[in-house]
């Protein structure tokens, strides 16, 4: 039997709620752990979701096939300080509200409804959180937590035959519960399963036939059946090595052969390595229009992107860099003084260094510098938040997002889908290296959507392997 998430789907994700403590002034009580009744195996299991679960997902209580479904009071409750704004969670907020008032509209909530299609369970909402014997607001104190907690205990008490289960992308939650015998899951719907077996975009193929590797020297291509046993994955590259010589390659998915990759150069910007010079092929590509560029910090990721959008200025109408706004120390974007521009200008620095890197490597007479800044003043070239992506129409726009990492997965399909006419789309980011809570190196965007779109043929993805910012730099990735 599948765990809290059998089906999988292209589903919106956010960071759970920080919940509010109504202290208490009531003791400790000690604990004592609940005997749990013996379970039907042929019955449905009951899974009790968390508020972090549905501002992840707000169709989750779909996904459980046959199961049933239900929310504590307290999630209702929650949700409702999150119906109001821009983000992606006020968004999964508000879809599920509706969901729950087209089900009140025919069904009381308080039974169990079923849930539109195949195989599918019911739902209801759990007003009532009254037990006996373990009671964790006693345990642990008055919060919203707790209340949820004695849902899926008060649940247990009622149906004793079932499995019920606490499904929350909160750890510590999922810990609590189980120090009360209940059985807790993260929600697992669209998590990678293995970030080590993640498509990385290049292989090294070893004792290449010499008369290939020379083909490709002379004439820039040649037929892959020649070096390869099987069709590779669309836009993949090679390293390809003979017993002398070894040539960078590139799948074209449209002629069905391999091509030579030079190490080409994007607006004073040349590439260090042969990943570098992959990923530099690929934004540059104009038949690819969606890239995603994952490495640990130092490896380019960002530069390259820029370089080339830079280089590529003429075939768009605006130059658009992005990165979501993670506030730091819980402090969020309001508390910054000045205007909107004043407070995203800290958390948008990263991206002005590499503009600044890039406009360096000409002297301020020249014209590539003048061009630049002509560019930030003419808004040819754009630093913008995500907040406001959604509605968007995007047409004739190279869009460079990055801190990709932070995303969830609903945010990836949403701006994607915000693409016109003529736009490229490059995601870059770390997904080791991630801020926002209740996101991992498996449920994160950019590793979401490395897994699903691979294997398009407008797509590419590369994975930048050699940190080149500064061997100070490379002591960090490799030694602490």
């Amino acid at each position: 039997m599948p765990k809290a998430s059998p089906e999988t789907s292209i589903a919106g994700t956010t960071s759970k709620t920080t919940r509010k403590a109504a202290g208490s002034n009531n003791k400790p009580a000690k604990v004592s752990a609940a005997k749990l009744p013996p379970l039907d195996n042929h019955s449905k299991k009951i899974f009790v979701l968390d508020t972090s679960v549905i501002l992840y997902d707000h169709s989750a209580v779909k996904n459980f096939q046959e199961h049933d479904v239900a929310i504590p009071i307290t999630v209702l409750e929650e949700l409702d300080n999150f119906k109001k704004g821009n983000d992606i969670k006020n968004f999964e907020a508000r879809e599920f509200i509706r969901f729950i008032d087209k089900l009140s509209s025919e069904h009381k909530l308080q039974d169990w409804i079923p849930l539109n299609g195949r195989n599918k369970g019911s739902f209801k909402v759990l007003m009532n959180n009254t037990i006996s014997g373990v009671d964790a607001i006693n345990i642990f104190g008055d919060k919203n937590d707790h209340h949820i907690l004695n849902s899926a205990l008060k649940l247990q008490q009622d149906k004793p035959g079932n499995k019920v289960v606490l499904v929350t992308k909160d750890i510590n939650l999922r810990l609590k519960a189980r120090s009360l015998n209940i059985i807790s899951e993260d929600y697992e719907t669209g998590k990678i399963q293995d970030v080590a077996d993640l498509y990385t975009g290049c292989d090294t193929l070893e004792d290449v036939a010499a008369g290939a590797v020379n083909e490709l020297y002379e004439h820039g291509f040649c037929d892959a059946e020649k070096v390869l046993p099987a069709p590779p994955t669309d836009n993949h590259f090679f390293v390809l090595k003979s017993f002398k010589n070894s040539v960078l390659a590139f799948y074209n998915i449209a002629e069905k052969r391999l091509e030579r990759v030079d190490k080409q150069t994007a607006y004073g910007i040349k590439p260090r390595n042969a990943e570098q010079a992959f990923a530099l092929h690929a934004l540059t590509n104009p038949h690819i229009k969606l890239i995603s560029v994952q490495g640990v910090a130092g490896t380019g990721k960002t530069l390259l992107a820029l370089a080339s959008a830079l280089e590529q200025r003429r075939e768009y109408k605006q130059i658009y860099l992005a990165r979501p706004v993670v506030p730091l120390s819980n402090k969020d974007i309001g508390y910054l003084p000045g205007d909107i521009k004043s407070k995203l200008n800290p958390y948008m620095e990263p991206l002005w260094d590499n503009l600044k890197y890039i406009q360096n490597q000409y002297p301020e007479t020249s014209k590539e510098y003048q061009r630049l800044r002509e560019m930030v003043e003419l808004e040819k070239l754009m630093i913008t938040p995500l907040a406001y992506i959604r509605g968007r129409s995007l047409s004739n726009i190279f869009f460079i997002v990055d801190e990709a990492q932070n995303l969830t997965p609903h945010e990836v399909k949403t701006i994607i889908s915000r693409a016109g006419e003529n736009t490229k789309i490059i995601f870059t980011g770390d997904i080791y290296q991630i801020d926002t809570p209740y996101l991992d190196s498996q449920s994160n965007g950019l590793s979401y959507l490395i897994d699903r779109a691979r294997n398009h043929p407008l797509y590419a993805h590369i994975t930048l392997q050699k940190g080149e910012r500064s061997e100070l730099a490379n002591l960090a990735n490799e030694l602490l």
